[in-house]
């Protein structure tokens, strides 16, 4: 059980980290004169409460740390300029930077980085390295070291199952640096990695794993009323035949029901997907399904991967599980944009470090208009001053005009999965698009024939009856203990920001179909497979986004404040389902019929305590893109 963090303790949207930083701290008269130093806002870890003691860290034992520093200006000029470029009406509106003009305007000098690393190496630590673009300085030392540079006890403590060293207070530096120091990780050795925010049918990709019969090619296609055997009876639910669970939708599907009648697809625009690790089958995989399910092969040159270093902590990650995230992140947006270019950035790890510097190098090249990003972790688990180094990313995108898409996470409100209702990041950083999740019924004709919320509660065969086996999974949502209310979301309940913002087809049970290469008992080869997840709602959004961007001719970099500004482009979901939900059929041993084949009702709109409402709700947000979404940006 993860301790929750209070909002006094981090930074808040629209507060910059130099109005946070605490007063200089001098020294008392009469004391050895030392350098009067500052704290740095939010380094000292939150979950020191519940932690157990372990007695301070050998003065010898190994340090790593990275020093980010601030952006030219401070982080509340860059934040203003974010919202001025975002906020439809004004006179910067969609008035862009470079990189170049981001630099020149925001950059962090070599005098900065300078200054920092002989402040740094007084103190007996060694500098390692220094950030693309001078995003951050990073040391290694000794526990000495790097108390003498930091000016706080680093001790050892137990909590959430690691021993770990941390500061016993907030990190200080000197106050001449106090403007220029963003903020300072790894003295807190806690490992954080993220995970991928989709429910795959199976723990570890790519193992053999193919969807049972029956299903539906189309929602309601095939009603639930007997077993494979076509003999076998079923029985209703709740006194109804429910229809047996689509066999996955694909790209023309999602194209009909979200986009409607359009000459639009992408074209001209790239859009970013970051993830852990690289699917070896990617590009065949992508092609393949492509070809096999009308979304048009990639012409040269239109799926691409960044170049990245070695890749780490396999161990701790499961890279084949990333594979699977790749999978269907690529073949998800080439469904709704199969002419936009796609460029794949593989993260070193699952690490916090490597995704920051995944997502620097997104922003620094600038190909990309548009990002999906299908991963992430409880708020409670994210530390303060990692917060702090992803939003300055951010914020550079938004000003550089590049949006940003989260998935607003797969385990409802948190309660069952954590023991605290809370929402998870990077989906509630107030400076990204937050994509929760719907269960979609796309019917015959390709026309959406209703939509409700993503929330499943399982119930099994047993005998001749469905027993209830309990909660399983749902969108993410909530109220943020990391963020006040931004701005856009005035009209949203609350006074924190709210998940999500927009939603698209996450269920696991009107899920996607995708096709990847996968170990099966009789080989390695390609076969395809159903999946969801809000994992599938980003990249969804993101590819008809491309669209939007298309017909606009130019960037739209935070896009939160049109979607709240432009409610007509999403369609409102609200009301009663009008199934409770589906039947799903499995393979015992997820590959074939030799075990046998497990048959359980899969419900819909029952999200924990997330609920689905008329206008916004923390399931859905305002709703899901509608082909009024396209034209939305003019």
């Amino acid at each position: 059980m993860h301790k929750r963090r209070t909002a006094a303790a981090l930074l808040t949207a629209g507060a910059s980290t130099a109005a946070l930083v605490a007063g200089a701290m001098i020294s008392a008269p009469g004391a050895s004169a030392a350098p009067a130093s500052t704290a740095v806002p939010n380094t000292k870890p939150a979950w020191i409460g519940h932690a157990k003691h372990l007695g301070t860290a050998a003065s010898d034992a190994s340090v790593a740390a990275r020093v980010y520093l601030a952006p030219k200006g401070g982080l509340a000029a860059l934040q203003a300029a974010a919202q001025a470029v975002s906020t439809p009406g004004g006179a910067s509106y969609h008035q862009f930077l470079t990189t170049a003009q981001y630099e020149a305007t925001y950059g962090v000098g070599a005098a900065t980085v300078a200054t920092v690393e002989k402040w740094l190496t007084s103190s007996g630590l060694k500098i390692t390295g220094v950030g693309a673009q001078n995003r951050y300085v990073s040391v290694a030392g000794t526990v000495k070291a790097a108390s003498a540079a930091f000016g706080a006890s680093i001790e050892r403590y137990q909590h959430d199952g690691q021993t770990v060293q941390a500061p016993s207070s907030e990190l200080t530096v000197p106050v001449s640096l106090g403007s220029s120091v963003l903020t300072i990780t790894g003295v807190d050795t806690t490992t954080h990695a993220v995970s991928p925010a989709k429910n795959a049918p199976q723990a570890s990709e790519p193992a053999g794993f193919r969807n049972a019969r029956p299903c539906s090619r189309y929602f309601g296609q095939v009603a639930a009323t007997y077993q494979a055997d076509y003999k076998t009876p079923l029985p209703t639910f709740n006194g109804k035949t429910l229809p047996y669970a689509p066999c996955g939708y694909t790209g023309p599907q999602f194209r009909a029901a979200y986009e409607g009648n359009t000459t639009l697809d992408g074209s001209g625009v790239t859009v970013a997907i970051t993830d852990a690790y690289g699917s070896p089958s990617i590009a065949s995989d992508a092609q393949t399904y492509a070809v096999n399910h009308g979304d048009g092969g990639y012409a040269a040159g239109q799926l691409t991967q960044a170049t990245h270093g070695a890749f780490t902590h396999k161990n701790v990650c499961d890279p084949t599980g990333w594979y699977g995230e790749e999978t269907l992140d690529v073949e998800a947006v080439h469904a709704m944009a199969p002419g936009a270019n796609i460029r794949y950035y593989a993260s070193a790890s699952c690490y916090d470090a490597d995704f920051l510097d995944t997502l620097a190098q997104v922003v620094d090249e600038n190909t990309a208009s548009l990002v999906s990003n299908s991963w992430g972790d409880i708020e409670a688990n994210e530390s303060a001053d990692s917060v702090a180094a992803y939003e300055q990313v951010f914020l550079q995108g938004a000003v550089q005009g590049i949006s940003f898409m989260f998935s607003s996470g797969d385990n409802g409100d948190e309660l069952a999965n954590t023991g605290l209702e809370q929402a998870d990041y990077p989906t509630s950083d107030p400076y990204v698009t937050s994509v929760g999740g719907t269960s979609a019924a796309i019917g015959a004709s390709g026309a959406m024939s209703y939509e409700t919320g993503w929330g499943t509660v399982k119930y099994s065969l047993s005998g001749n009856t469905w027993a209830q086996v309990g909660y399983l999974y749902g969108a993410g949502g909530g109220a943020s203990s990391l963020f006040d209310k931004p701005s856009y979301q005035a009209s949203v309940p609350g006074a924190y920001r709210q998940v999500p913002d927009v939603a698209m087809d996450a269920d696991p049970n009107t899920g996607m179909l995708v096709g990847e290469t996968q170990a099966f008992s009789d080989g390695t080869y390609y076969d395809e497979y159903r999946i969801g997840g809000t994992s599938l709602a980003s990249p969804l959004f993101t590819g008809m986004t491309a669209l939007t961007l298309q017909h606009s001719g130019s960037r739209a970099g935070l896009l939160n404040p049109k979607i709240y500004a432009d409610p007509g482009a999403f369609t409102d979901i609200k009301g009663t389902p009008k199934d409770a939900g589906v039947v799903r059929a499995d393979f015992a041993n997820g590959e074939n019929g030799s075990g046998g084949i497990l048959y359980s009702v899969r419900t819909f709109d029952q999200d924990s305590s997330l609920t689905v409402t008329k206008g916004w709700d923390d399931v859905t947000g305002v709703g899901t893109a509608n082909p009024g979404w396209l034209t939305a940006l003019g």
